[in-house]
C-alpha cells in the first residue's frame, strides 16, 4: 500500500517539474532549432502521457493488493505482442517525423553564402573571413605561431591571404545563409551553440561544412562539446549575430592579416 502511494506522489512530482519548467531550453534562433523544439515537445507529451498511465496503473494494482501466485501466473501472448508492436510503431513514427530536421545535410557549395572558416585547437577558437578577393590564403602547419599572431598558419607569401580577416569571435550577418568550414588543428573538438540546437564534431585532417541561417541578432556562446583536454571547459567563444548592414560595415573596416 505504501509503495503504491509513493508511486502516485513521484508521478505527481515528476509532472510538476515539467509543468512549472524551472529550467528549459533557451530561445531558438533558427528554423531548424524551432523544428527540433517542436519535435521534442511532441515526443515529451506522448511519452509523458504513457509514463503517467503506466505509473498510475502500477499504483492502482499495488493499492488493490492484487497478488498472483507463481502457480497461477499466466502469460498473455496477445497483450505482449500488442504492446511490443505499438511501442515499435510509435518509435518509428516519431523517428520518421523527426528525420525531416535531422536529415538535412548542409551543402558544401559556397555560392550565395557568407563563407567563414572555423579553426579549433586546444583550447581556443579562431575564425577566418576572406577579404575583398573572396579567396582564402594558403595555410601550412610550418607557419603556425600562436605567439606570432598566426595561429592558423597562413602563408605570408600568398597574396590571397593578405586581406584575410582573423578573429577570436564569430560574427555573422542576420538573415543570410552562412557556410562554416570547420577545421581542427590537434584533436576532435565539437562546435556547439545551444540556441542553434546544433552540435558538429570537428575531426583533424577534415574540412566539415556546417550551414546555418540566423534571423535573431544577439550574442550567443560557442562551446566545445567534446572533451578535448584539461582546458576543455575554458574553450569558449562568442557568435555575434549582426544586422546585415552592420556586418558589412564591420567586415569592410576589420584589420586584415597583413
Amino acid at each position: 500500500m505504501l509503495f503504491g502511494l509513493v508511486l502516485v506522489l513521484l508521478t505527481i512530482a515528476g509532472c510538476t517539474v515539467f509543468v512549472l519548467r524551472p529550467a528549459w531550453f533557451p530561445l531558438p534562433i533558427s528554423a531548424e532549432a524551432i523544428l527540433y523544439d517542436r519535435q521534442f515537445r511532441w515526443t515529451l507529451w506522448i511519452t509523458g502521457i504513457i509514463f503517467i498511465a503506466v505509473q498510475l496503473l502500477l499504483a492502482w494494482t499495488v493499492l488493490r493488493g492484487r497478488r498472483a501466485s507463481i502457480a497461477s501466473a499466466r502469460s498473455h501472448r496477445t497483450l505482449e505482442i500488442s504492446w511490443t508492436v505499438a511501442t515499435a510503431a510509435l518509435f518509428l513514427t516519431l523517428a520518421g517525423i523527426g528525420s525531416h530536421g535531422w536529415a538535412r545535410v548542409p551543402g558544401s557549395s559556397a555560392a550565395g553564402k557568407e563563407t567563414i572558416e572555423v579553426y579549433s585547437h586546444q583550447f581556443a577558437w579562431n575564425f577566418r573571413y576572406p577579404g575583398a578577393d573572396r579567396r582564402f590564403g594558403r595555410t601550412k602547419i610550418d607557419f603556425i605561431s600562436d605567439s606570432g599572431g598566426n595561429s592558423l598558419g597562413i602563408d605570408p607569401s600568398d597574396p590571397d591571404g593578405r586581406d584575410d580577416i582573423v578573429t577570436a569571435s564569430l560574427r555573422i550577418p542576420a538573415g543570410r545563409d552562412v557556410l562554416l568550414l570547420l577545421h581542427s588543428r590537434d584533436v576532435i573538438h565539437d562546435f556547439f551553440v545551444r540556441e542553434l540546437r546544433t552540435k558538429q564534431d570537428i575531426v583533424p585532417g577534415m574540412e566539415i561544412p556546417l550551414e546555418i541561417h540566423v534571423d535573431r541578432p544577439g550574442e550567443y556562446e560557442i562551446a566545445c562539446a567534446e572533451l578535448c583536454g584539461l582546458g576543455h571547459s575554458q574553450m569558449r567563444s562568442l557568435m555575434i549575430v549582426m544586422e546585415a548592414r552592420a556586418f558589412d560595415k564591420w567586415k569592410a573596416g576589420a584589420p586584415t592579416f597583413h
